[in-house]
């Protein structure tokens, strides 16, 4: 444990697993107070054991960020039930049914802009007129390799999501450093998380696949992810606003 943040209180969106997870550990093991959220209470809860089994101090939030309701509940309960808002991670996501462009469902479609634009808006709008109320704070948006900097056939939809996601954010950023928000996002390429894993793949193909498609070899580990959103949230950044980090082991080098 340690304390770079200290008597903060950190917001982490999609916290039950994979990056969300790694996130939300890694600001509890440096000292913050975390507000676990997500839709299924059940990661959640496996989450805030991991954090109170080493000391740490966090909290459970069930709730939607593609709901305005729920993205506006869940920053209020995170200032009660944490004492303030000082950072807020939006992790949030999801990858639909893999299809080329024209064969996507316009369901699918509906619940990839929902989740992954509308919720990240949100999320931010509720983020930051709290941040703005008590004078600032830090907001890392989690984006995609895939979309500004790289597509992959049958992910189109995925990528115009993170896509506008890394606009959004960086229109954001400008919008809002006079307020003291300060905005940034990290673009991760292939991490060992369940989402990069495809239907029936072992972990050894997975291991030959990210050997083959990754320059450094292999997948990247989600700590790895978590450690440069700490950064950035942090005041060692202080002077990085509207930045989009690129971490995915060389593929869009």
């Amino acid at each position: 444990m340690t304390t770079r943040f200290a008597d903060k209180s950190v917001l982490v969106t999609g916290g039950g697993t994979g990056i969300g997870r790694a996130i939300a550990l890694a600001f509890a093991r440096e000292g913050a107070r975390v507000a676990v959220a997500g839709r299924t209470e059940a990661s959640l809860a496996e989450t805030v054991a991991l954090i109170e089994a080493e000391g740490g101090k966090a909290v459970a939030l069930v709730g939607d960020v593609a709901r305005s309701g729920d993205a506006a509940r869940l920053v209020r309960e995170t200032v009660a039930q944490l004492g303030g808002l000082d950072v807020a991670v939006n992790n949030a996501g999801i990858l639909g049914t893999p299809a080329p462009v024209a064969d996507v469902e316009e369901e699918d479609w509906q619940r990839l802009i929902d989740t992954n634009l509308t919720g990240t808006w949100l999320a931010m709008k509720h983020q930051i007129a709290e941040l703005r109320a008590r004078g600032g704070g830090a907001i890392v948006n989690i984006s995609s390799n895939l979309g500004t900097h790289f597509r992959l056939p049958g992910l189109g939809a995925y990528a115009v999501t993170k896509a506008a996601v890394a606009t959004l954010t960086r229109a954001a950023a400008r919008d809002h450093i006079a307020d003291g928000v300060r905005i940034n996002l990290v673009s991760p390429g292939p991490v060992d998380t369940t989402m990069s894993t495809r239907p029936g793949e072992t972990a050894a193909d997975k291991a030959d696949r990210m050997k083959a498609q990754v320059p450094v070899g292999r997948a990247g580990a989600p700590e790895e992810i978590a450690a440069a959103v700490l950064h950035l949230a942090s005041p060692e950044s202080a002077f990085t606003v509207g930045a989009d980090l690129v971490l995915d082991g060389g593929v869009t080098a």
